[in-house]
């Protein structure tokens, strides 16, 4: 069974609240809420599922007017991501380069759909993954659609995301999980992974826990 190391997006391969902040405070703005979202807000939020987001940005609003707003929302992110990007973390290209020589390689996200094909369009990456799947495909659960992406490719897989709740969702697929503790997140207890570049090197010195099965 092929080995493969499945990716949360925000807070484990870039950081686009900045953008992600731009776009949704026009949003808002031009909704009746000025206020916006910070940087910070945006952080607080990542990982979690749309519906769910959409919920705490428009509390006041409809169920079918929230998810007309987040529909809003995420159109206006990915003009923005597509045109300015988000910041990577430290060498991201090279070592999923040196990854994908041993593994197969795929991100799975809580986003909405377009958003995981934004982040490799603007950044240049597509060669590097061979899957990718989130909630705007599937409405499933994070966990859910792990357990999809390693069924349908015939997967070995480990999860490495950096909140509690990629945590929650990779123990939910049956999956071992990475904490990628230079994200966003707190999780205690699990494996961490201190800096992306160092990943290669994680994963062979932790082979016989991640894989015990094979």
């Amino acid at each position: 069974m092929k080995k493969a190391v499945l990716f949360d997006l925000d807070g484990t391969l870039w950081d686009s609240a900045a953008g992600v902040s731009r776009a949704w405070s026009a949003v808002m703005a031009e909704n009746g809420k000025p206020e916006g979202i910070s940087v910070e807000g945006v952080h607080a939020l990542m990982g979690k599922q749309m519906d769910e987001i959409a919920r705490r940005l428009f509390p006041e609003r409809t169920e079918a007017e929230q998810r007309r707003l987040m529909d809003l929302c995420g159109d206006r992110e990915h003009e923005v991501l597509a045109a300015e990007g988000g910041v990577l973390y430290p060498r991201l290209e090279e070592t999923l380069a040196e990854l994908k020589k041993d593994y197969f390689l795929a991100i799975v996200s809580n986003c909405q759909s377009g958003y995981i094909e934004t982040f490799l369009t603007a950044h240049s990456l597509w060669d590097w993954f061979d899957d990718r799947e989130c909630f705007g495909n599937t409405e499933l659960s994070k966990g859910e659609n792990i357990a999809l992406v390693a069924r349908r490719n015939g997967l070995a897989v480990v999860y490495l995301g950096d909140t509690q709740g990629d945590c929650d969702a990779a123990h939910a697929a049956g999956v071992p999980f990475i904490h990628a503790a230079y994200g966003f997140g707190a999780v205690t207890g699990e494996l961490a992974l201190d800096c992306f570049a160092h990943l290669p090197a994680f994963l062979r010195q932790h082979e016989r826990e991640l894989w015990e099965a094979d």
